[in-house]
């Protein structure tokens, strides 16, 4: 209990000796957070009256938010989109290894596939708040099946579909269930995928745009209709053309609706994007940017063949690839070397100057810290 006229029972940590970016720059200040949230430190003096329960010295790290990823296939063996008697056990184990990465939640995404992985997996997994044991769960991301069939990717061919009506029947019959769905990746210009867009909206759910050679003007109608985010920029949709430049139009399009921001996922880990496109999206676009690993089951493990959905895949480098081809199939990157990379620089995590995880926190808890 409190003794002094704080609001709450909670205890206050403050964060001491630490370095936050304000205003593109790096300040030294201290945070305080209390019940999970940070706290402006003015009420918490003047109004309640309130002080730290608890000092945490940061040693000079750099305290940044906490990392969400909201596309990551799995990783450490685990395949997201393979079925199997105990999915849980899988995302758990993703979970907690990415702590280390400072990621604090993220989206299980499974790859296009048979509606029968659809209906065994979904139903295991709940969406959760993270903690010592792991990640928060935000729910999961459905990457296909509704998509281009030229611009599939890795994605198997066999298993795509498109929508023979605007309502629900066809999502239905291929995931059994959006419950715990919180993003879904569809082409817009497949026939009908406007009202579904629309249907997803009214449902809670994120429609990002993706796999796709839709024009700017199919683009902009399925933002009409609801859709926010556009998955992995410049991959798997039309090239920018100064005619026509596609989905990526939309980083600069006058036609999104008054008090609407379209986001767009990219893959910082080298290989996906040029440097050069990663600095032209962000500045013309900088409030929308969201990093994403798009990780496979590689990632943490050495090289060699591994799995993503029905694929088979091989990790010869940095690089995976759809086996026997030069197709791109995900990424091997964890969300820290995506941030690294990038070179940009509640749920915390405190980096050195490098911009490496020293220690991760998830509503004020430490979850994990590297070892010295």
């Amino acid at each position: 209990m409190p003794s002094n006229k704080s609001v709450s029972d909670a205890p206050i940590i403050q964060f001491t000796n630490c370095r936050i970016l304000r205003e593109h720059k790096l300040q030294r200040e201290d945070l305080w957070v209390r019940d999970g949230k940070i706290l402006d430190p003015e009420k918490l003096f003047f109004d309640e009256q309130g002080y730290a329960d608890r000092r945490l010295d940061c040693a000079g790290a750099i305290v940044a938010p906490g990392f969400i990823d909201v596309q990551i296939n799995g990783g450490y063996g685990v395949d997201f989109s393979q079925p199997c008697e105990d999915v849980s056990a899988g995302v758990s184990l993703v979970a907690k290894k990415i702590l280390e990465h400072g990621v604090t939640s993220f989206c299980p995404t499974l790859v296009t596939s048979p509606p029968a992985v659809y209906h065994q997996v979904l139903p295991q997994i709940n969406v959760h708040n993270g903690g010592p044991e792991g990640a928060g769960v935000l729910g999961f991301h459905l990457e296909g099946p509704f998509i281009s069939s030229e611009k599939r990717g890795a994605h198997p061919e066999r298993f795509l579909r498109t929508f023979r009506s605007g309502g629900t029947d066809d999502l239905m019959e291929t995931y059994g269930s959006l419950d715990n769905v919180a993003m879904v990746t569809l082409a817009p210009e497949l026939p009908h995928s406007q009202s579904v867009v629309s249907t997803l909206r009214q449902k809670g759910v994120t429609v990002s745009l993706g796999h796709s050679v839709a024009n700017l003007s199919q683009a902009e109608d399925a933002v009409r209709h609801g859709a926010s985010f556009i998955t992995h920029l410049f991959n798997a949709m039309l090239p920018f053309h100064h005619r026509d430049p596609g989905i990526v139009g939309l980083l600069t399009s006058d036609q999104i609706p008054a008090g609407r921001t379209v986001f767009y996922g990219m893959i910082a880990d080298g290989i996906h994007t040029n440097p050069a496109a990663l600095r032209i999206a962000h500045r013309a676009h900088p409030s929308g940017l969201v990093l994403v690993t798009d990780a496979i089951t590689a990632m943490g493990l050495p090289p060699g063949r591994h799995t993503l959905g029905q694929q088979v895949v091989q990790i010869q480098g940095l690089h995976a690839y759809v086996a026997g081809t030069k197709t791109l199939s995900g990424s091997i990157a964890t969300m820290d070397m995506c941030v690294r990379h990038f070179k940009q620089a509640a749920d915390l995590v405190l980096l050195d100057d490098g911009l490496r995880v020293r220690t991760t926190y998830i509503s004020g808890e430490e979850v994990w810290r590297a070892e010295l």
